[in-house]
């Protein structure tokens, strides 16, 4: 082949690759929620995904592949085709597990092309409400310190938030707990109304059913401020509970090696999601804060949350499985 025929090829080749590019998408994408429908991270990723169809032209469909602590979800993201086609939402629990897993089969920052943040929360412990009123958080620490038998504190799942949150209040406060992991936020706190379990921390999104229902009540909250629609909920400050004082947080990512055409084509969706009003509105009402980021802000993000986490992790004593 002359020189003249390959440069012609290759001129070829990358207009075809742009052509394809300028044409996504062409059909349905997959968003996958590592995590039980019905929870928070499903509450995001369903009005996200609810407003980039409308957007894109093309359906962007939610797919709640749970287990392994959201190992297998977020496997079957690192692992799909790199063509923007399949998304996944990663968050907190992700930042956590490479110090609480001694082998995960994927690497967090390594196998996912950052796209955008999507937003933050703080969490709340939640117990029966047939036991405990709303912000009674001395009543629940009293009971637990005399209980006879460690206090069963759903999770969900090995590496969660909802794991550690529970191992930092037994070691802040000397509670003797039994962690029971669950597949999410949405069965747990069901055990939780039912008495199964004394207790679970999720966000507002996960709890907001069954707190109306006033079949749950909320005890502590971990961000830095009171919710203002629940002014009787203490910060785990006021309550007395340092090393307490975090939010979860939601991100979509795409494969590794995803074209840069298609991330950013990602990003600038996300990101008007996230300032559309309806999306606002359906989201800031269950106490999540929205914050859009650029692919870059996000994968400084990222790495922060592994190093922090790691240290937390290690001082809290817990050893990896």
């Amino acid at each position: 082949m002359s020189a003249q025929s390959f440069k012609n090829l290759f001129l070829a080749c990358a207009l075809l690759g742009a052509s394809a590019h300028a044409a996504y998408p062409d059909k349905p994408i997959r968003l996958v929620v590592p995590w039980a429908a019905g929870g928070s991270t499903d509450a995001v990723a369903r009005a996200v995904a609810q407003r980039m169809t409308e957007t894109m032209g093309q359906s962007v469909v939610v797919d709640n592949r749970t287990g392994a602590s959201g190992q297998i979800g977020t496997d079957a993201v690192a692992k799909s085709q790199p063509d923007g086609y399949t998304i996944g939402i990663v968050e907190l629990p992700h930042a956590i597990a490479p110090a609480v897993f001694s082998k995960l089969p994927y690497d967090f920052l390594r196998d996912f092309a950052p796209v955008s943040m999507l937003g933050t929360s703080p969490l709340m412990l939640f117990v029966s409400a047939s036991h405990y009123k709303t912000g009674d958080i001395k009543g629940f620490l009293k009971n637990g310190r005399i209980s006879t038998a460690p206090l069963p504190i759903a999770n969900s799942g090995n590496g969660s938030i909802s794991h550690l949150s529970g191992e930092l209040l037994a070691n802040a406060t000397d509670l003797k707990i039994n962690a029971i992991p669950y597949r999410g936020s949405a069965p747990a706190l069901t055990d939780v109304a039912s008495g199964l379990v004394a207790g679970h921390f999720s966000t507002l999104a996960s709890g907001s059913s069954l707190l109306g229902a006033g079949k749950i009540s909320a005890l502590m909250v971990t961000g830095s401020s009171r919710f203002a629609g629940l002014p009787d909920v203490p910060t785990a400050a006021e309550a007395g509970i340092p090393g307490m004082q975090f939010n979860q947080w939601w991100a979509l990512v795409a494969p590794a090696t995803t074209p840069i055409e298609i991330v950013q084509r990602l990003n600038k969706e996300v990101v008007s999601a996230l300032t559309y009003p309806a999306t606002r509105e359906r989201l800031t009402s269950l106490g999540i804060e929205l914050k859009g980021s650029t692919p870059e802000a996000l994968r400084g993000f990222m790495r922060s949350e592994v190093e922090h986490w790691g240290d937390v992790v290690r001082k809290a004593g817990i050893r990896p499985e």
